[in-house]
C-alpha cells in the first residue's frame, strides 16, 4: 500500500521540489519508504522529512510512498540502465512481470496492464518521458491534471490541488499515458473491459460456473495471508465473501458497524452465527457521524451526501479492522452492478425494457472505479488497511457481463434480483437467511444517511447545502461546481 505522484515540467528545471510537496500531502498513505526518482538517480528514506529532493536534477520526476501491509511486503521501485519504474499495489495472482523488465519501457508498461489482474498504478521515468498506467478496473486510485507549466499525476486529488491544479480528472483505467519532455501528453488504451457477447446459459450452468470463479477469486485474494476481516452486513454479497474466505482456511472475523439500535445490526449478528464465524460489532451515534464527516470528506475529496453516507461506515469498518489487528479487509463491492442488485434497476426495466437495462448494467460496471473503488481505497488507506474486492476479478467480471439479464433480474417487479448469485450461494450451502435477504443499501442499513439529514436539519440546512458547508471547511480553496 502507498502512493505514486509524478510530474513533467515544460521548463528545464528540477521537478523534485514539486514532487516532494505532493508526497507530503499523501504521507497518510504510507509509513515505511519514501522516494523521489528521475531516470538517472533516486533518493530513499524512511522519513519524508529526510528526503533529499535537491539530489534529483530533472524536469521529469516521480515520487513513491510504500507501507508494509504484510510482514513479507517489500517496496517496488525498480531501476534499469535507462529507466526507473515505481509500482504501487498488488496483482492476483502475484506476478513477476515487473521484475522481469523489458528493454522498452513503454512496452513494459503495456505488458503489465495486459497480463496483470489486480489493484495497482505505476509510473516509469526515462530520460525524455514519463509513462503512467492504471489497472484495468481502476481499483487503485489515480488522478491527473495539467496547466501551461506542467503535467502531474497523483494517487489522490489533494496532491494536485496542492499545486493549484483544481481540474483534477480520474485517470482512465486500463490506459497508459505517455508524457514527453515538453509535457506533450498522449493516452493509449491498452486493456479495458468491454461488453462481451451474451451467453445463452441456463441458470444451473451459470450458477455452477459462477461458483468456481468466486472461489478462485477469493483464493487469489487470501493466498498470502493467514487472517482477514470482512466488511459484513449479513447480506448476500458480504455473506458470500465471508463464507468462501472461511473455505480457503484463513481466519475470518466479521466487522459490522452502524448507528445504535439499527435492526440490520441484529440481523448481521444472527447471520454470523449461522455462518459459525466470529463477529465484532461497533455502534455509533449521530455525533459520531458529525465527528467523522470532515475526515471522510478530506479522504474522498467529494461533497456528495450519498458518497459520504457510504464512506463513513467503511471508514469506521477500516478503523475497527485495524484496531482488531487485521491488515486486509475483504468486501463485496461490485456485486450489485454485476448482478443487478440495486432497486433503481427495476424502474429502468419497467420504463425502458431489458435491452436498455443490460446496457446500463455494463455502464455501471465500467464506471465503478469513479463511483466506488477510488472512494473506498482512499477511505481504507488512511487506516493502513488494504481493501481487497473479490467481485472485482477480471475473469468474474467478464463472465458476469456475458450473462443475460434474465439470470439476474426476472422482471420489473423482482424484489430480490441477483438471481444467479443467490442460486450459486444456495448451491454452496449458505443459510437461506442470507441467500434470500433483500438488498438494503449500506447508507440506510447503518443509519448514516438518516443521521446526516438530522445533522443538516439541526443547522437549518437541506442535506446538500450541509455537506457542501462541511466540505468547504475542509477544502476552502477547492471550487465547487
Amino acid at each position: 500500500m502507498g502512493a505514486i505522484v509524478a510530474v513533467v515540467h515544460r521548463e528545464e528545471k528540477t521537478a523534485a521540489s514539486t514532487v516532494l510537496a505532493m508526497l507530503k500531502e499523501l504521507s497518510h498513505r504510507g509509513k515505511d519508504v519514501y522516494a523521489i526518482a528521475s531516470a538517472d538517480d533516486q533518493t530513499l528514506s524512511g522519513s519524508i522529512e529526510q528526503l533529499n529532493s535537491e539530489k534529483i536534477r530533472s524536469n521529469i520526476v516521480l515520487g513513491y510512498i510504500f507501507s508494509k501491509t504484510l510482514p513479507n511486503g517489500t517496496q517496488q521501485l525498480y531501476q534499469t540502465d535507462n529507466f526507473i519504474l515505481a509500482f504501487e499495489g498488488r496483482t492476483y495472482p502475484p506476478s513477476k512481470i515487473v521484475e522481469e523488465l523489458l528493454p522498452n519501457p513503454e512496452r513494459t508498461a503495456e505488458e503489465i496492464i495486459k497480463n496483470c489482474d489486480g489493484a495497482y498504478v505505476f509510473a516509469v521515468v526515462t530520460t525524455d518521458s514519463l509513462i503512467v498506467g492504471r489497472d484495468t478496473l481502476g481499483l487503485a486510485p489515480l488522478y491527473f491534471a495539467r496547466n501551461q507549466s506542467f503535467v502531474a499525476f497523483a494517487s489522490e486529488r489533494k496532491a494536485l490541488w496542492k499545486l493549484g491544479l483544481r481540474a483534477a480528472e480520474s485517470f482512465p483505467p486500463g490506459n497508459i499515458a505517455v508524457v514527453k519532455k515538453d509535457a506533450g501528453t498522449s493516452f493509449k488504451r491498452v486493456k479495458a473491459i468491454a461488453q462481451p457477447p451474451l451467453k445463452p446459459l441456463k441458470m444451473d450452468s451459470a450458477a455452477e460456473q459462477l461458483q468456481k470463479l468466486l472461489l478462485q477469486s477469493i483464493k487469489a485474494r487470501v493466498s498470502d495471508v493467514k487472517e482477514v476481516a470482512v466488511a459484513f452486513s449479513g447480506g448476500l454479497d458480504s455473506g458470500l465473501v465471508a463464507f468462501l474466505a472461511k473455505k480457503c482456511r484463513v481466519e475470518v472475523e466479521l466487522i459490522t458497524v452502524g448507528l445504535e439500535n439499527m435492526p440490520e445490526t441484529r440481523h448481521a449478528e444472527d447471520a454470523a452465527k449461522a455462518l459459525a464465524l466470529p463477529i465484532h460489532v461497533k455502534t455509533y451515534t449521530v455525533n459520531d457521524v458529525k465527528k467523522a464527516l470532515p475526515r471522510v470528506f478530506w479522504l474522498i475529496e467529494e461533497p456528495n451526501i450519498m458518497q459520504a453516507s457510504i464512506a463513513i461506515p467503511l471508514y469506521w469498518t477500516a478503523e475497527q479492522t485495524k484496531t482488531r489487528g487485521f491488515n486486509v479487509l475483504l468486501a463485496g463491492q461490485g456485486a450489485d452492478e454485476l448482478f443487478g442488485g440495486y432497486h433503481r434497476y427495476l424502474a429502468i426495466y419497467a420504463k425502458n425494457g431489458a435491452e436498455v437495462l443490460q446496457k446500463i448494467l455494463f455502464y455501471d460496471v465500467a464506471r465503478c472505479y469513479a463511483m466506488n473503488f477510488q472512494r473506498d481505497n482512499q477511505t481504507c488507506a488512511f487506516h493502513n488497511v488494504e481493501l481487497r474486492l473479490p467481485f472485482a476479478d477480471l475473469r468474474l467480471v467478464n463472465f458476469a457481463l456475458s450473462l443475460p439479464l434474465s439470470l439476474k433480474i426476472e422482471s420489473a417487479t423482482d424484489m430480490l434480483r441477483k438471481r444467479v448469485l443467490r442460486q450459486a450461494a444456495e448451491n454452496m450451502g449458505m443459510p437461506m437467511m442470507i441467500t434470500q435477504k433483500t438488498k438494503k443499501a449500506v447508507q440506510y442499513a447503518t443509519g448514516v444517511d438518516k443521521a446526516l439529514r438530522k445533522l443538516a436539519e439541526r443547522e437549518g440546512l437541506n442535506p446538500a447545502d450541509y455537506v457542501r458547508k462541511v466540505f468547504r471547511e475542509v477544502y476552502p480553496d477547492v471550487k465547487l461546481e
